[in-house]
């Protein structure tokens, strides 16, 4: 690739041939402050924030979508390009409603750091402030178009990186508003609850349905027996929101503050992560052996469910029918814990702690009662239980560590990974291997699924046959294999499907910001609580085997079926039910 030479703020600089303005800078650690950019996804140039002078050039360029070319000399902090930014930013502010105290995204909103960056006091402009309706319609996300400032970082992600292109500008002008089609509010559309515009929102326009307040009249409510479950995805992000670095494994400190809220008890769904892997190993034995389906494809992830049923419903025969863990701690709770604890099943208030926003609407998925009960009742992501902890004056840092509670709180390494992409494949090849071959697994780490790459291929000797398997994360990478698989190009025996980029630690529910080292980190977390189990195969959790002994019969058993199996919506192009 040819290379260019260039001069930013008196600093030269060698970049590739291509390489934008903003790039360029970050090489010689010269921060050009953006809006509405987000590398390779959408760089459109659109806010103006990044403006810089380049000599010879007539106007002010914005630096995300300049590249650079041989001799260039581009400043950034000239009396021009401040002026010109702050008078964009106050443009942007005459046209948002001044409600930072009470808004979601305050002390962690793009626009709010801004304004304070360039130390604007005062809006000189009186915007159009056109009155929008708050979509509320949807059990997973709320959208505010009077906070949106048209970035479309949101449309970016949710066509480029998700391809499921369920928001887009809808009018012209000031009357222009990101949101569904033809009139359409959030739950009438095909989005799929992922999340991820909220995690790219630089405001509070998109973000979570808040279900705080339910939980907190749970637990005041004296009749009510409170359980809580945690997602593996959670232990390695959480202390992101108390000042840790990202991956750290907060675990033990989590389950400390969880319990000083008042929760009855603190279970972990890794448990269920485990049984999952039972099910799951189980039915791809299963098929195999007996000419089912293949290749069978992994149903934990909820957005990718209904992604598959939206854009894919012939493919549901591939679909595992096992519930996601969520789902199956939920039946769990309200029969077997229940039975086990003295405790009226109807007395029984279920609460999930879950890395994504998808996981709200599966909770509401009107098959989700096999328990004879909605099996979970509230769903809360990481950044709600982190208010929660907040409101209750809990100081996360300083708790000393603690443990689940028995007996669904206790799991594997193999559960652990399910937060990763990649981890549930290698968690079942930990599992199925040995239990086919009756041999100990020389190592089980299987590397070659694990990592960020969008698609991951691999093939594993088991016994006589070379189980073949693929791993996508992400819905546009996961189109890639549908498409193949349509085709009659996919010859796998096993697939993983994660709707997230990064799986699960890269969830629509997890701290703000989320970006790439970010998942990096979490996912080297997650791989780092692995390594410190003492079991790390699903099959020797001990308290697995005894649920099996005194409950669940077998895998693949007629209790197991009823209670942690499921069927799936073929939902055509809209959210048809």
């Amino acid at each position: 690739m040819p290379m260019v030479t260039l001069t930013i703020d008196g600093k030269e600089v060698q970049v590739e041939q291509g390489t934008t303005v903003l790039e360029a800078a970050k090489k010689v650690n010269i921060n050009i402050p953006t809006l509405c950019y987000l590398k390779d996804i959408n760089v459109i140039g659109a806010c103006r924030i990044c403006v810089v002078e380049v000599k010879g050039a007539r106007t002010l360029q914005a630096a995300c979508v300049t590249p650079a070319t041989e001799n260039m000399v581009v400043l950034t902090n000239t009396a021009a390009v401040r002026n010109s930014r702050r008078m964009t930013l106050e443009l942007i502010l005459s046209n948002h409603p001044f409600q930072c105290p009470t808004c979601v995204r305050n002390q962690n909103c793009e626009l709010q750091s801004l304004a304070e960056a360039f130390g604007i006091r005062e809006v000189h402009y009186q915007g159009a402030n056109p009155e929008h309706v708050v979509d509320d319609s949807s059990v997973s996300l709320v959208r505010d178009p009077e906070k949106c400032i048209l970035c479309r970082r949101c449309v970016s992600v949710c066509e480029k990186v998700q391809t499921v292109c369920a928001i887009g500008p809808q009018g012209r002008g000031f009357d222009t508003v990101i949101a569904p089609g033809v009139d359409m509010v959030l739950a009438e559309s095909n989005c799929v609850n992922c999340g991820q515009c909220v995690l790219v929102c630089p405001t509070g326009a998109l973000c979570e349905r808040d279900q705080t307040e339910q939980v907190w009249a749970a637990l005041a409510d004296p009749k009510k027996h409170v359980v809580v479950q945690t997602a593996p995805a959670v232990r390695v992000a959480i202390g992101e929101m108390f000042g840790m670095k990202p991956g750290s494994v907060a675990t033990g400190q989590m389950v400390a503050a969880i319990r000083k809220l008042g929760f009855d008890k603190v279970f972990d769904t890794d448990f269920t992560a485990d049984l999952t892997i039972m099910e799951e190993g189980s039915e791809l034995i299963e098929r195999i052996g007996t000419g089912g389906v293949l290749p069978l494809i992994t149903s934990c992830s909820p957005g990718w469910v209904k992604f598959i049923e939206h854009f894919y419903p012939a493919l549901l025969p591939h679909v595992s029918t096992c519930k996601s863990p969520q789902q199956m701690f939920g039946a769990l709770a309200k029969t077997f814990y229940a039975e086990k604890a003295g405790v009226d099943p109807a007395d029984v208030f279920s609460v999930s702690i879950m890395p994504c926003t998808a996981k709200k609407f599966e909770a509401q998925r009107p098959e989700m009662n096999s328990s004879g009960y909605q099996d979970v009742d509230v769903v809360l992501t990481t950044r709600e239980l982190c208010r929660m902890f907040k409101q209750a004056g809990i100081n996360f840092n300083e708790l000393p560590e603690e443990n689940y509670d028995d007996p669904l709180g206790i799991s594997t390494g193999a559960a652990v990974i399910f937060g990763a992409t990649g981890g549930v494949m290698e968690a079942a090849l930990r599992t199925v291997y040995e239990i086919v071959t009756g041999e100990t697994l020389a190592s089980v780490d299987f590397v070659d699924v694990r990592g960020l790459v969008g698609v991951k291929e691999a093939s594993v000797k088991v016994g006589d046959l070379d189980v073949k398997v693929a791993v996508a994360h992400g819905l546009g990478n996961a189109r890639k294999l549908l498409d193949a698989l349509q085709a009659g190009e996919a010859n796998y025996h096993f697939i993983e499907i994660m709707c997230c980029p990064g799986g699960c630690i890269g969830g629509g529910g997890q701290p703000i910001p989320t970006n790439y080292e970010i998942r990096q980190q979490r996912i080297d977390g997650i791989y780092t609580a692995d390594e410190a189990m003492t079991l790390r195969k699903s099959h020797e959790n001990p308290a697995i085997q005894q649920l099996y002994k005194e409950f669940l019969e077998k895998p693949l058993g007629h209790k197991s079926h009823e209670l942690l199996h499921t069927k799936y919506t073929p939902r055509g192009q809209f959210n048809q039910l």
